[in-house]
């Protein structure tokens, strides 16, 4: 059986390959960083059952690019180690530098604060869960990680801290707390996973001369939403998702051969996302499948349109005909702007949300020039 530090290096060596890494600092941290570690109770596996230390083929498992889910409450993922590839694309897209000072909303398991550690960063990360916390200390000391690790509400990021240089957000957010815009230094700027037509790609979020705050896509991406008033609903959001809708009664060809592959899938939904605020997340009649794209019709329940990643519409309900064609026209918009990925939007950002604790979200998305 190959040993943890054969397996750390070999897998940051694939990431590498693969372009998920390009800076040797971040594979020399994915190289020495041992991730099992950071999962020493176990997790669950993508079967659902529980996958424990010392199980044939758990350090393989630890070392695949993929999530590590630690904790569920009521049916739902509250904590997880996430796909390493992701990690990295977002510790690269923070642009550090040995001593850059970052502050982490969502510990998470810890490790991704700690690869920031071995890459140079000196980080700060918060998480409202206790046990959460207690586990991921439990971990950082274990690896010598000189994480300062602190109990408290992701929405006021860490005030004790700061100033920051950089905010990496590791939990899917509805928006950005003003929080974390005021204890970045001039020029810093949040990198989090902003909610958007039903998933939630990362967005690069900064604060002009001028005061303004403004957006701009870094990368699709999906993460498990944060609760209270980082998840809040605001004026002109997408629908949150929807169960599966009616079999569909149109049918539009596929256009993609081959399909598109689950990056550019979800840079055509990005772009749907933007011209057409009724842009979500949708599950298939037959439930066989996992979901996609959708628009959906909010006045018809089950109604709407799918768009699949080889371009196959499906219209359902009582406007099927309708919400085909305009689903097979946004396709098109999309070829003839030239299939934009997430980096080339950006937006202007305005407070919204829960008045009391209101959030950054982003209005108006704009290809940049």
């Amino acid at each position: 059986m190959a040993s943890s530090a054969s397996l750390r290096r070999r897998f940051a060596d694939e990431l590498w390959r693969e372009g998920a890494i390009t800076r040797p600092e971040v594979a020399e941290a994915f190289a020495t960083v041992p991730r099992e570690v950071f999962v020493a109770e176990g997790f669950h596996g993508r079967d659902g059952t529980w996958v424990a230390p010392g199980d044939e083929g758990f350090l393989d498992a630890v070392y695949a690019n993929d999530v590590l889910v630690t904790k569920i409450q009521d049916g739902r993922a509250t904590s997880s180690s996430s796909q390493p590839s992701l990690m990295a694309a977002m510790i690269e897209a923070l642009d550090l530098w040995p001593g850059a000072r970052v502050l982490e909303v969502g510990a998470g398991t810890g490790y991704n604060a700690a690869l920031m550690t071995a890459a140079g960063a000196r980080v700060t990360t918060v998480d409202v869960q206790p046990d959460v916390v207690a586990r991921a200390a439990t971990a950082l000391a274990a690896t010598s990680s000189t994480v300062d690790l602190q109990l408290g509400d992701g929405y006021e990021g860490w005030l004790a801290g700061d100033p920051y240089d950089r905010v990496i957000v590791t939990v899917g957010v509805a928006g950005a707390s003003p929080r974390w815009l005021d204890q970045l230094v001039p020029g810093g700027f949040v990198l989090a996973p902003i909610r958007h037509a039903g998933h939630h790609p990362v967005l690069r979020i900064a604060r002009d001369g001028a005061g303004a705050v403004h957006a701009r896509g870094v990368c699709p991406a999906g993460f498990m939403s944060a609760a209270g008033p980082l998840s809040a609903l605001y004026r002109g959001a997408h629908p949150l998702g929807t169960g599966p809708l009616l079999p569909p009664s149109v049918r539009h060809p596929a256009r993609f051969d081959p399909p598109l592959d689950v990056f550019r899938y979800h840079d055509m939904w990005f772009a749907f996302g933007a011209w057409d605020a009724r842009t979500t997340y949708a599950q298939p009649p037959d439930h066989a499948a996992d979901g996609g794209c959708a628009l959906l019709d909010e006045t018809a329940d089950g109604g709407g349109a799918t768009i699949w990643p080889d371009g196959a519409v499906g219209g359902s309900g009582p406007h099927a005909e309708m919400y085909a064609e305009h689903a097979s026209a946004l396709i098109d918009r999309w070829l003839a702007s030239g299939s934009p990925a997430v980096p080339a939007w950006q937006a202007a950002m305005t407070l919204d949300g829960d008045p009391e604790c209101p959030i950054w979200v982003a209005r108006d998305w704009r290809l940049a020039p």
